[in-house]
């Protein structure tokens, strides 16, 4: 799906006054010159910040637990992946010769972030509100569908809501490795319990596959 720069403004909804700003939004870090790393920490933020107010307005009956599971369905990467896909964003990805000759512009963990980087932008220049409007109308389909009473805790979110039932501090989470080619990468994540002290390795083809896959060896072992 061929996609202008204009078009994409279109779609989301918001109108860039500085062309320089969106052009670093779509600007992986493999690209010489500015990149987006420092717009997707922002874009994290606000993203997470508008689901949340969002689904507190919505589910008033909702439990914490519910709630953060369901902001979890809605912002992680296979969510923003799957939208930016939608509009076509990874025709308009700048990236380096190496990352663009893997496939970079279908991959999912750079789509994502992508799509976090321009939140990010569009924050900056236009504020919560501007950035709101955009969120609602890209996580459109998604809001129709979710559900926060059907959803059932993912390995990570299980863990961290087990471990603060006891009072225990929360995992820490390292990625120790990085395997394969760049277009069939392996992760390997350490999930880190304090109390009691012990630590997993999970595997998967996305770090956030790892992390998931060593919350549950972890799970596992503290109901063993």
């Amino acid at each position: 799906m061929s996609i202008s720069v204009e078009e994409i403004q279109e779609i989301i909804g918001y109108r860039f006054d500085s062309e320089e700003l969106l052009d670093r939004a779509l600007t992986h870090r493999s690209a010489a010159g500015p990149n987006n790393e420092r717009l997707e920490f922002l874009g994290d933020s606000v993203l997470g910040l508008l689901v949340a107010a969002e689904l507190f307005r919505r589910f008033p009956g909702c439990d914490e637990g519910s709630l953060t599971r369901s902001r979890a369905r809605l912002v992680r990467q296979e969510t923003l992946a799957a939208v930016a896909r939608k509009i076509g964003l990874g025709g308009l990805v700048v990236l380096g010769e190496g990352a663009a000759r893997s496939g970079g512009a279908d991959r999912s963990s750079i789509l994502a972030d992508v799509m976090e980087a321009v939140i990010g932008a569009v924050y900056l220049e236009g504020g919560l509100d501007s950035a709101g409007a955009v969120v609602e109308r890209l996580l459109r389909e998604e809001w129709e569908s979710i559900d926060p009473a059907l959803l059932k805790n993912d390995p990570k979110t299980e863990l961290q809501e087990l471990l603060q039932k006891f009072g225990r501090p929360l995992p820490r989470y390292l990625v120790t490795e990085t395997r394969g080619a760049p277009h069939k990468r392996e992760f390997v994540v350490e999930c880190v319990l304090d109390e009691p002290a012990d630590s997993f390795l999970g595997k998967g083809g996305s770090h956030q596959k790892a992390e998931q896959n060593a919350a549950e060896l972890a799970l596992h072992s503290l109901r063993a």
